[in-house]
């Protein structure tokens, strides 16, 4: 019988990517995860196993590339294929006896975090025993700021991120935390920031978060989306699926920002930086029905179009004369959806989507959207 919506209850083994630039941390997260004493087994697989520089006495025993940590934990690394290294210890799981309960993935501080996570969509036999759980992302409170400015890498990573940790808060005054979370949210609108110094975040807001799971996906949540009318980060704009009373809140935390705000952004002040950083987040919503058969066409066309530019996209749709809410998310090209629960009886019937990516045309995009409307 084939499982249709895996879960690790299905034996598959769920793997988290970890991306972050240089210095932002995650070798220190990765050497906790390795030596910790937190009662599970994970499978690390890095770039270069000499960079984490574990402790020897910590090493138990090597086999081959695969080195057995005192807690449990093998650490390996990726030379060349990331399929053949996930095959190879998938390998070491024995029926009844699982040699660990997930897999955790770094890529190097330059990386496009969307290839590596493709690989778990792509690749059949990887796609049979594993899941791909989330991506997540440490930046560095204290040099974020520039390595947005200047890395195009940097901001994909962040971009890509079902979860943010914002690492080395202790090296960072409140005002440019503020800062810094809201140009983060501009380019990533779905995903939580969580705050940590010296990577002490717990690792269960790391691990386990099924991000890639459509099962999940229970809300877009408008507040991440949009937070709401004095929070930080919140933009106004007419589709944010709130009612809004008053139009003076446009820029209502822009002298936090701690840049000088040109008038290059548009003017729902979507990228409020005068550098306006070339990806972010697009939120869409509608509060009539939306033609199945038209909705997917005009998805389809666009990932075909633009999917190279789209990083992450996600949804939840009403479709007319379903009662079942339409699920569907999108890296790059890759796209999978599903009819999920019933909408509940009392429950507000909308659609709502939000796509990040880079250079994309807002008004296109709600005007797509919108013409999908039954």
């Amino acid at each position: 019988m084939t499982d249709t919506n895996p879960s690790p209850a299905s034996g598959k083994i769920p793997v988290t990517v970890l991306t972050g630039y240089l210095g932002a941390g995650k070798t220190t997260l990765l050497n906790r995860i390795l030596t910790e004493d937190h009662g599970k087994r994970y499978a690390v697989i890095v770039n270069e196993f000499g960079e984490i520089g574990i402790d020897n006495d910590l090493v138990v025993g090597a086999d081959e590339d695969v080195f057995e940590m005192n807690n449990g934990c093998v650490c390996c690394t990726v030379r060349g294929d990331l399929i053949r290294v996930v095959a190879g210890l998938m390998k070491r799981q024995r029926p009844g006896k699982p040699a660990f309960d997930a897999i955790i993935v770094e890529t190097t501080g330059l990386a496009d975090p969307g290839p590596v996570a493709q690989t778990f969509f792509v690749d059949e036999d990887v796609k049979a025993k594993t899941q791909l759980d989330s991506v997540t992302a440490l930046v560095d409170a204290k040099h974020v700021m520039a390595r947005l400015d200047d890395s195009k890498e940097a901001r994909e990573q962040v971009a890509f991120a079902d979860r943010i940790i914002l690492n080395k808060t202790d090296l960072a005054s409140e005002a440019e935390l503020v800062a810094v979370e809201q140009r983060l949210r501009k380019l990533n609108p779905l995903a939580p920031i969580t705050r940590a110094e010296r990577a002490n975040v717990p690792l269960d807001q790391v691990l386990g978060l099924h991000g890639f799971d459509l099962e999940r996906i229970l809300d877009i949540n408008p507040q991440f989306a949009n937070p709401a009318h004095g929070d930080e980060g919140h933009v106004h704009d007419e589709h944010c699926g709130h009612d809004h009373h008053d139009h003076d809140h446009d820029h209502v935390h822009d002298e936090h920002c701690g840049h000088d705000h040109g008038h290059d952004h548009n003017e729902h002040g979507t990228r409020g930086h005068a550098h306006a950083d070339d990806i972010r987040g697009v939120s869409l919503s509608l509060d009539r029905p939306m033609h199945g058969a038209r909705f997917t066409a005009w998805l389809d066309k666009l990932l075909g179009e633009q999917g190279q530019n789209i990083l992450r996209a996600k949804g939840i749709i009403d479709v007319d004369g379903e009662d079942k809410r339409l699920v569907f998310q999108a890296v790059h090209m890759i796209l999978e959806g599903d009819l999920q629960r019933e909408w509940g009886a009392t429950e507000r019937r909308w659609s709502r989507a939000v796509f990040i990516g880079r250079d994309l045309d807002e008004a296109a995009l709600k005007a797509g959207f919108e013409s999908c409307a039954a």
